[in-house]
């Protein structure tokens, strides 16, 4: 009996991207004939079962908005599959177009988009609002006509069960044979570290302050790309770069590694609207790596951080908090071990990629069935 085949479509994403070819589509791969169409310019693979095709590189936002979009669109009426699963809110006008071709099509709602679009601070704020309430509208009047709609936090999942009946939240958290931590290193100086994009908005100037703070002598492992030339020189002009070890981008592999070498793990993003209701996945890979965790105090992390035991909430923008908490969990070794070990248990028992993978083949299966 021949597969069906499904295909997942982005324009924005890196191949490789955690939650739509790492989980997702790896996930799929077991039952189905999957494919991943991308928009990097790196070439056709295949990943284990994932048939992985790019359709080139297009530079700058319009180019790749409006060619890449057609790009993606050629490609995915040429491999003429049952379900499609778009990814990026500018390829929703694709999504409708393989609609009308009686394709079935799901949307996957990373984040808020309109709420995303007031963060842009390179847009004056009058035309960023009038473009988030446009958003809005779009959304709420095209999303409907899709066959589904998967959520990657229930945040997110409420707000399209208003637009679209058939919604399933499907949670970006890690997969635990991934990141498990099965000998950790001791070192004589305390490291910390921070694995996510580096923007002002995720809190690098106030980490780094903090390691001028702290009365434990305490390194900063930083893995990922600055959002900008501009920022990376500004930050590493700050007193605490000296106390920073820059690692730059890594993949799963190097992540796994670096925790192993960790005592804390920072994720103290600023109180902005689209943070707020998130759940950022580094998070739960270090819980999942058993490092007990500093975090923004924020309604919703606060509740799964102080539930579990797993770590303290500080104010993200009191570098003297952060660095408070991170002196606190040094001299207490056997509590912060202690957090660590809880994280881990939460992730084992609630917060892993096992439970959503079983979510979205059972969603995929009520698909075919309608």
């Amino acid at each position: 009996m021949q597969m069906m085949k499904v295909v997942h479509l982005t324009s924005v994403h890196q191949r490789y991207d955690a939650r739509i070819c790492l989980k997702e589509c790896m996930s799929l791969s077991e039952n189905y004939l999957t494919f991943l169409v991308v928009a990097d310019g790196k070439g056709d693979e295949i990943l284990k079962q994932l048939n992985i095709l790019d359709v080139g590189k297009f530079h700058g936002r319009k180019s790749r908005i409006l060619d890449g979009s057609k790009a993606i669109l050629k490609k995915a009426l040429e491999l003429n599959a049952e379900i499609y699963h778009i990814h990026d809110p500018e390829l929703i006008f694709v999504g409708l177009k393989l609609k009308k071709q009686g394709k079935k099509v799901i949307f996957d709602a990373h984040e808020d988009f309109p709420k995303q679009i007031l963060t842009k601070h390179y847009l004056p704020l009058v035309l960023r609002k009038i473009i988030s309430i446009c958003a809005e509208i779009g959304e709420r009047f095209l999303c409907r006509k899709f066959d589904g709609i998967v959520g990657a936090t229930p945040f997110i999942s409420k707000k399209f069960l208003e637009i679209n009946k058939n919604v399933i939240n499907i949670n970006n958290y890690p997969k635990i044979e991934e990141l498990q931590i099965i000998d950790k290193q001791q070192h004589i100086l305390a490291q910390v570290c921070y694995i996510g994009g580096i923007s002002v908005e995720r809190g690098i100037k106030e980490v780094v302050t903090a390691l001028t703070l702290t009365k434990n002598n305490v390194s900063l492992a930083l893995a990922g790309k600055f959002h900008s030339v501009q920022l990376e020189q500004d930050i590493k002009q700050e007193k605490g770069w000296g106390k920073t070890n820059f690692i730059g981008f890594v993949g799963r592999k190097e992540i796994q590694e670096l925790l192993s070498n960790t005592q804390i793990g920072l994720v103290t993003l600023y109180p902005i609207v689209s943070y707020l209701d998130s759940l950022p996945v580094k998070l739960f890979e270090y819980m999942c790596a058993g490092v007990p965790v500093i975090a923004s105090d924020f309604p919703l992390w606060r509740e799964i951080v102080l539930k579990h035991n797993c770590g303290l909430c500080v104010d993200p923008q009191k570098p003297e908090e952060i660095a408070k908490a991170i002196d606190y969990l040094i001299d207490n070794p056997q509590i912060a071990e202690e957090m660590g070990r809880n994280g881990f248990k939460a992730v084992q028992t609630e917060f892993n990629w096992a439970n959503e993978e079983a979510k979205l083949l059972k969603f995929y299966e009520s698909m075919i069935g309608k």
